[in-house]
């Protein structure tokens, strides 16, 4: 099997040792794509302007949350010397990643077919709103989260659409992104790579997007964040907190029936054509106690439950996940490898390693 470019490092080094990625990106979703790379040992060049990201405005914390363990090289694309330095990287790199207009990445010269001459096998992955060749129209995470029916299917049916409380588009993406980038490298050849916010948004959709297309089932929004095809599977209020409870099979439901002292219903089809008659019980039920009460009670049991916790409650709670990247306390990156341990190089000053 062709494995690209990548060197074999010994047991320790992580999985990406020997790659070398450039990334000329700003705010989220190309340098948050970079960044897991960094994490599983990839040296990530990140190239800014003589101002720099514009995310370094935002907050200290911000910045670092997104570019721990690069290296920063600060000049203008937009000059002859700038574009000299540009293809010295390249001609020494594995793969560019991109997030900017369309039109910036053409007129900057960051495609493979202006990149090619220093490099044949460069990988350049174009992370864009809405591809490449489909115009400059803004394509922030709300923005495509509202063209992409997310934002329509979230949030209470009697209430207006929601947007998550996150930045689920940018960060979808980031991640597609550098998945594709690992793809086209694994391959041992140089190419252009796409990945668009809007197609990201719509393929999650996956399961709705099918119901829809072959069924013509519109999907719809629930209360309390209801699946669409499981009951019970949503948010239940409890007498302290909100409880998710996800019972997705008949042998979840037998053991939460028999804790929660709910008799019928057994069988799934039944469920979902009595829906409101089984939301109503379980709702009944699960107001006797507080949802830490029913997690802690109906976790040993296998049933899927969590009591809805805030962001420092989350982390409270896994200590293991906050790893310090210089001054930095972060969450540590998601991909966990067998006999390696990143890190965590803080996040780099502002041209740091060179012009």
């Amino acid at each position: 099997m062709t494995t690209g470019p990548a060197t074999t490092g010994p047991a320790t080094a992580g999985p990406l040792a020997g790659i070398r990625v450039l990334e000329v990106g700003h705010m989220l979703a190309g340098p948050y794509a970079t960044m897991m790379l960094a994490d599983l040992g990839a040296e990530v060049v990140k190239i800014e302007p003589p101002g720099g990201d514009i995310s370094r405005q935002v907050s200290d914390a911000y910045f670092a949350s997104l570019n721990r363990g690069k290296r920063s090289v600060r000049f203008d694309l937009t000059t002859p010397s700038g574009q000299e330095r540009l293809g010295e990287l390249v001609a020494d790199a594995h793969a560019l990643l991109v997030n900017l207009k369309p039109s910036a990445i053409h007129r900057l010269g960051l495609t493979y077919e202006a990149l090619k001459k220093w490099n044949e096998r460069i990988v350049c992955v174009a992370l864009t709103g809405f591809g490449l060749d489909a115009g400059d129209d803004p394509a922030f995470d709300y923005v495509v989260q509202a063209a992409t029916g997310v934002a329509a299917l979230t949030g209470d049916p009697a209430g207006p659409p929601t947007l998550p409380g996150y930045s689920s588009a940018d960060n979808s993406s980031g991640l597609t992104a550098a998945l594709g980038l690992l793809a086209q490298i694994v391959s041992g050849r140089g190419g252009q790579v796409e990945v668009s916010l809007r197609d990201v948004m719509l393929s999650q959709l996956n399961y709705r997007a099918s119901a829809y297309l072959n069924e013509g089932v519109e999907p719809r929004r629930l209360p309390l964040g209801a699946h669409s095809y499981y009951v019970p599977a949503q948010l239940f209020p409890t007498s302290d907190g909100h409880l998710a409870l996800f019972i997705t099979h008949d042998g979840f439901w037998k053991s939460f029936a028999a804790e929660a002292g709910i008799e019928g219903f057994p069988a799934m089809a039944e469920r979902a054509a009595r829906r409101e008659e089984v939301l109503d019980v379980v709702t009944k039920a699960l107001a006797t106690d507080t949802a830490t009460a029913w997690e802690t009670r109906l976790r040993p049991l296998g049933v899927p439950a969590a009591a809805v916790r805030t962001l420092p409650q989350a982390l409270a709670a896994t200590p293991e996940a906050i790893v310090t990247a210089g001054e930095f306390r972060l969450v540590r990156g998601p991909v966990r490898v067998a006999g390696y341990e990143p890190e965590y190089g803080p996040p780099p000053r502002l041209g740091e390693h060179g012009p």
